[in-house]
């Protein structure tokens, strides 16, 4: 995983935090930001899963907590709808200055509605993911239902959500009556995807029809079936993660990476501002190579020499296996540990004792089968016989030519 800490100034000067995840082979194709649940924070399990999923199909995906929750400044009590959204366009003006602007958003219960309220003030925004969102902001009060006239009366009270307290004012009241999701969603004109559980019991399947009956075309709705609205079994946020990611797609621009052909074994491809971030393409299949990022690399896939171990690990497996099978043995499984270094050593030149550095491969082998004492040793002979070994051990010439 590739996570940064990352902290951003709201529109009234206060410290958000968040957690900025980016793909681990590639530089992000697009940035997503992620809104939480009423009360919840950047930290609650799904939003973690559903964040990996994005980020594993080429997102990079800011998870944040809104002013007053987790590890963001200011105080719960002081917040609103209104200053959910402006947190939104403060994470979006983040991304611009300092990676891409987002052009996807996605909010799971509130944070749902916020997005869409967000994605009408913000440009560069081409998606729009709601999960279990409330067709309107009004729905919280349910969930303070108790407290209302305290809170009318009064101006304010403590409030348990999710069996933590709260302090509730009335001008988050006095805020949410102003807003008309269903207003917002039929002039959005953005791609919408509606994601929502029939046996959702916090905010009503019924909510996620009017929100898709409000909103234009392009549009899309998903069952999660059997899934709750915090989306506690993992299986449920995988899949939910997994649906934007594919759905997203058909809605944003994501650069084509040109397949390079050859009429060898291999070709590999870098452009001078990619450091030592290389497209190959081996056989038929794509690939990439690297270096570790304390080489100056991105650490986007293997380096050279983790290319070579790797041949050399794979065709000891292949051949070990190729001999037994013949021989009728019962080697159930076998694993090839391989590792490059350089060894100094001493040697006597022209009279003179002189360390030169010896290309190392350090290779282990583990075996799993009823095998006796006898058949070991001879599979160990057999990987130093295997044809990638060998050519390690002869003679080699490399011929160069321009093309």
């Amino acid at each position: 995983m590739n996570i940064q800490k990352i902290n951003f100034t709201n529109a009234e000067g206060q410290q958000l935090v968040g957690r900025l995840e980016l793909p681990i082979n590639q530089h992000p194709h697009n940035f997503a930001i992620f809104a939480h649940c009423f009360t919840c924070n950047k930290n609650l399990s799904a939003v973690k899963n559903i964040t990996r999923e994005l980020t594993s199909n080429g997102f990079g995906v800011l998870r944040f907590d809104f002013t007053g929750l987790g590890e963001s400044e200011g105080d719960f009590e002081n917040t609103n709808f209104s200053g959910n959204v402006d947190d939104l366009i403060s994470a979006s003006n983040y991304l611009k200055e300092n990676h891409t602007a987002p052009t996807l958003l996605i909010g799971h219960s509130l944070g749902g509605a916020a997005v869409i309220f967000a994605a009408s003030k913000i440009d560069s925004v081409k998606a729009v993911a709601t999960i279990g969102a409330p067709s309107n902001p009004k729905h919280v009060k349910h969930l303070i239902q108790n407290s209302v006239e305290e809170i009318k009366a009064t101006g304010k009270a403590n409030v348990s959500i999710g069996g933590r307290p709260f302090t509730i004012k009335k001008q988050f009241l006095d805020d949410i009556e102003t807003k008309s999701l269903p207003d917002v969603a039929k002039n959005l004109r953005k791609a919408l995807l509606v994601l929502h559980s029939p046996q959702d019991t916090i905010v009503g399947i019924e909510n996620a029809e009017e929100i898709y009956v409000a909103a234009r075309h392009p549009k899309s709705f998903v069952t999660l079936d059997g899934a709750d609205h915090l989306l506690m079994k993992k299986e449920d946020s995988i899949y939910v993660g997994s649906v934007i990611a594919t759905w997203a797609k058909r809605y944003i621009s994501i650069p084509k990476i040109d397949t390079i052909s050859t009429t060898h074994q291999a070709v590999a491809s870098l452009d001078a501002e990619d450091a030592f971030t290389t497209q190959m393409t081996v056989g038929s299949h794509i690939m990439m190579a690297d270096e570790p990022v304390s080489y100056g690399g991105n650490d986007f896939g293997p380096s050279p020499y983790e290319f070579v171990s790797a041949g050399l690990s794979a065709c000891t497996a292949m051949t070990v296996q190729m001999y037994v099978k013949r021989k009728g043995w019962d080697l159930q499984n076998i694993e090839v540990h391989t590792s490059h270094t350089k060894v100094a050593k001493q040697i006597v030149e022209n009279g003179e004792q002189k360390e030169i550095k010896v290309d190392t491969f350090n290779r282990e082998i583990k075996l799993k089968g009823n095998l006796d004492d006898k058949q070991i040793q001879r599979m160990l002979q057999i990987a130093d016989k295997c044809p990638v070994h060998k050519t390690l051990h002869s003679a080699i010439e490399v011929i160069t030519t321009l093309v």
